[in-house]
């Protein structure tokens, strides 16, 4: 008598009927991103190969984008995203570390180099007012002490001047980011990485910065969270009124993947940065996927709000969500081609 070696089988063909009219989806619902080649490769396998990116060795392309530090719940999330890095094999941006420039009392909230290992890329982060000031004060010797208290790798410095605007306790900029980007990399050996806050950048900014000699570029496009958008609400309903057509202006990712192909093919053998994160309402490894596959140049892609939604309770919560990001991007690698012409 033959034996049955599926004792499943009975159970699970009674869910298929019973789910079978909830798994049926609209024609007008389908990710139209992509071809669906279910022939062409086979399951993925559970290894990871690491590749090189900021100079280190990461396993996943993956970044962990700039969140917090300074209040209640940093230490828990900052600490809780640097074990997944480690475990993982991620890049992590901390949030601002404005606080850690003239004392340590929350140097606890960033201190994760221990947790994520020596060799995976973790930056401190910036924003560009301080560094004017910086610069201004020739206090510049305060951000290498920053760096190297963190045993991070360099420097996320974010440019923010709708944000600082907005912002009841903003700062004002005298003189434009880019030349204090510029004065910062003409005074230091510190490596450095320049973002938005939220709305992206623009075909003229995104090809200076490509000129310099950055370790990467990180979009922060729109389409997430929007920092400008953000202090616009703390702010007075008198000021939301005047300016908030301008918190909805800005670039998605996928329109800055566009403009920075076409600006490595206009600049050639000028440019000198060489390296993105793609990040800005990225939600899921589909999205990370398709641009990543659009984009002619070494990237990673960068989530922000995916991980903090993870990353304040429980770390199997996170653990579960990173592993499932990992193996959905693997999937999407092996029978996913994009529609590079849509």
């Amino acid at each position: 008598m033959k034996v049955d070696n599926d004792p499943t089988a009975k159970e699970r063909k009674k869910d298929h009927i019973e789910l079978a009219f909830q798994s049926q989806v609209a024609a007008q619902v389908i990710d139209q991103r992509f071809y669906y080649e279910p022939l062409l490769s086979a399951h993925p396998s559970p290894d990871q190969a690491s590749f090189s990116f900021l100079g280190k060795s990461m396993k996943v392309p993956l970044w962990v984008s700039s969140m917090t530090g300074g209040t209640a719940l940093a230490k828990t999330i900052n600490h809780s995203l640097a074990r997944a890095c480690g475990e993982f094999g991620m890049g992590m941006g901390l949030g601002s570390c404005r606080s850690l420039l003239y004392d340590d009392e929350f140097l606890a909230d960033f201190d994760v180099r221990h947790l994520m290992g020596s060799d995976l890329p973790l930056y401190a982060n910036l924003g560009i007012a301080q560094l004017e000031e910086l610069i201004i004060k020739k206090e510049l010797y305060r951000v290498k002490d920053l760096v190297d208290k963190l045993k991070a790798d360099g420097l996320i410095i974010h440019v923010n001047p709708f944000q600082e605007w907005m912002q009841p306790e903003g700062d004002h900029f005298y003189q434009s980011p880019l030349s204090t980007i510029t004065t910062f990399l003409d005074q230091t050996t510190i490596p450095v990485i320049v973002k938005e806050v939220g709305q992206g950048m623009g075909y003229e900014s995104l090809k200076a910065l490509f000129q310099l000699p950055l370790m990467a570029v990180d979009f922060a496009a729109s389409g997430g969270t929007n920092f400008a958008l953000l202090e616009l609400l703390r702010s007075s309903p008198q000021q939301q009124e005047r300016f908030n057509k301008l918190v909805h202006i800005g670039h998605s990712a996928e329109e800055m993947v566009h403009l920075t192909n076409g600006i490595k093919e206009e600049l050639g053998d000028n440019m000198r940065c060489q390296q993105v994160i793609i990040s800005g309402g990225i939600k899921d490894f589909l999205d990370g996927h398709y641009l990543m596959s659009l984009l002619n140049m070494p990237s990673v892609y960068g989530q922000a709000s995916g991980f903090l939604k993870h990353a304040r309770g429980d770390y199997a919560d996170l653990q579960q969500y990173v592993q499932d990001q990992i193996e959905g991007l693997k999937l999407a690698k092996a029978y996913l081609k994009v529609k590079s012409n849509r």
